[in-house]
């Protein structure tokens, strides 16, 4: 995967449609997660949406510049 991505012009860094499509998952997971009430079992849920996309945001960082 390229490092930088050109869109209209403008350069913008290839982590930016990572960004993006973590976002879409976690609002995906968010409307599960308070669909079925899971957030009761946790302490903070703001703090813990947080952590959540920081684990999908790195894991799919890791998966496309983890690579030699």
């Amino acid at each position: 995967m390229p490092r930088e991505l050109v869109v209209f012009g403008v350069v913008l860094p290839a982590l930016v449609p990572l960004f993006l499509l973590c976002f879409v998952i976690m609002w995906r997971l968010d409307k599960v997660f308070s669909g079925r009430n899971l957030y009761r079992h946790v302490w903070h849920p703001p703090l813990f949406r947080l952590a959540l996309f920081g684990v999908l945001f790195s894991l799919a960082g890791l998966l496309v510049y983890g690579r030699p």
